[in-house]
C-alpha cells in the first residue's frame, strides 16, 4: 500500500524559511515523479513544484520560482520542499503526490498524480 506522509508545516513569519518533507513507503519511489501542491482556504488546489525520477529535472509554478526548491533522496524514499522568503500568499495546506506518468510535460496537472498525502499546514504571519 502506497503511503505518503508530509511533515514540517508550522507557523512562520513572512520572510522565514521552512522545509517540508514527504516520507513515502509501499512503492518503488525512484520510478515515480514527485510533486508538491497546495490549497489555501477558499481556493482550488494548485501546483507548486515537481521533481523527476532521478532528481535531474524540476519544474515550478511561477509564483514560487526562485524561492522554493524541490529535491528528493531516493535512498530515503523522501521528497522535500525547501521554501525561502515565505509570503502570506504561501499559507496553505501542502500536499505531496506521486505520479507514474512518463510524460514530464504534464507534471503540473494534478490528475496525473495517483497517490496523495494527507497534507501539512503552513501558516505565514505578516
Amino acid at each position: 500500500q502506497m503511503q505518503l506522509v508530509e511533515s514540517g508545516g508550522r507557523l512562520v513569519q513572512a520572510g522565514d524559511s521552512l522545509r517540508l518533507s514527504c516520507a513515502t513507503s509501499g512503492f518503488t519511489f525512484s520510478r515515480y515523479v514527485m510533486g508538491w501542491f497546495r490549497q489555501a482556504p477558499g481556493r482550488e488546489r494548485e501546483f507548486v513544484a515537481a521533481v523527476s525520477w532521478t532528481g535531474d529535472k524540476t519544474h515550478y509554478a511561477d509564483s514560487v520560482k526562485g524561492r522554493f526548491t524541490i529535491f528528493r533522496d531516493n535512498a530515503k524514499n523522501t521528497v522535500y520542499l525547501q521554501m525561502n522568503s515565505l509570503q502570506s500568499e504561501d499559507a496553505a495546506v501542502y500536499y505531496c503526490a506521486a505520479s507514474y506518468e512518463s510524460n514530464w510535460s504534464s507534471m503540473r496537472l494534478s490528475r496525473v498524480y495517483s497517490n496523495w498525502g494527507q497534507g501539512t499546514q503552513v501558516f505565514v504571519s505578516s
